[in-house]
């Protein structure tokens, strides 16, 4: 890591200035504005003559305030600026906002605990020109690459790169939450929660039985997952977390176009017998370490559960022919 540049002890009066009018005196209105968006009250931090020490020619160095200003209004996507400037910003609030709703800002929330915006330099050097992280305290960070300050300020919050910075926050003291990620938690909320209860009451209906549960087991197939992901030259999509809902849903869909294709509507001998064998009443994923049946997914009935079940490596593949032999298991 490089070592910081110390603060510049005394800025000239023309910046002293600018940042007295475009900075210390537009706070207020910021910290207002980012409080308004994200629905809780923020805070927002800046040393300018921190900041300065990286200023080369240009914006930075001739405007420093206007240039800090822009930077964390950009981060709060803030919509009430000239559109012609900040264009790239509002689009990515409004997506964000669309995409993640009232859940999403409860979540950036609940990461970035301290509720506080700041802005540092990039001294690991992960962003070309800027980026955004949250730091140790639960802040969050606009970070500027140290030879880059005012450079593609629109680009720092984008939201890729904010959805990268919340799933790798580090975990608040004293957390005792899921452990599964941003990611997931956001993908599960998005793509699983609306469809599964729809999914269940079908299986219901054909199996004639109204309790039956399934159960994604999230935590268990996150924690295999993410073993599976640090494996050297692992197989495993790099967005795995991000699909786990909608694989669940997958699964789970592919049970029921088993059930469908091997008639048990309309088979009471065969509901008789599922109902026998899952005495527990509850379909459950897993992954496992090693398949019995299948090259890639297989379904197996244990202590009166019904487990669909694939290996970390093949997760996701063959998923609607897991149950194919369903009728054999029971």
């Amino acid at each position: 890591m490089a070592e910081r540049l110390p603060p510049v002890e005394k800025l000239p009066l023309a910046l002293r200035k600018n940042v007295r009018d475009e900075w210390d005196n537009k706070k207020p209105e910021i910290e207002k504005e980012l409080s308004d968006i994200l629905t809780v009250p923020w805070t927002v931090e800046v040393n300018p003559n921190q900041v300065f020490a990286y200023a080369g020619d240009g914006y930075a160095k001739e405007s420093l305030g206007s240039c800090i200003a822009a930077a964390v209004l950009l981060t709060l996507m803030c919509v009430t600026l000239p559109k012609s400037y900040f264009k790239g910003a509002i689009w990515q609030f409004k997506n964000y906002e669309s995409s993640y709703g009232e859940e999403g800002l409860k979540e950036l929330n609940d990461i970035c605990h301290a509720h506080v915006l700041t802005m540092d330099v990039d001294l690991n050097k992960r962003f070309t020109y800027g980026g955004v992280d949250v730091d140790e305290r639960g802040a969050l960070r606009m970070l500027f690459a140290p030879d880059n300050l005012g450079c593609n300020i629109d680009y720092c919050v984008e939201r890729d790169t904010l959805l990268k910075a919340l799933n790798n926050a580090p975990a608040a003291p004293g957390a005792s939450g899921s452990a599964i990620s941003f990611a997931t938690r956001t993908g599960i909320r998005q793509d699983y929660d609306p469809k599964i209860e729809a999914i269940r009451a079908k299986i219901a209906e054909l199996l004639a039985w109204p309790e039956i549960q399934l159960n994604p087991n999230w935590e268990e197939v996150f924690a295999a997952l993410k073993a599976e992901s640090q494996v050297k030259k692992t197989e495993l999509r790099e967005d795995w977390q991000a699909y786990m809902g909608s694989m669940a849903i997958s699964y789970f869909e592919g049970l029921l176009s088993q059930i469908q294709w091997q008639k048990f509507e309309d088979d009471d001998l065969l509901q008789e017998g599922f109902r026998d064998a899952v005495s527990k009443g509850e379909v459950k994923f897993r992954i496992v370490e090693k398949l019995k049946d299948s090259s890639y997914s297989e379904c197996q009935v244990e202590d009166g559960i019904l487990y669909l079940q694939s290996t970390a490596k093949t997760w996701g593949t063959n998923t609607s022919y897991t149950a194919e032999k369903l009728v054999d298991k029971l």
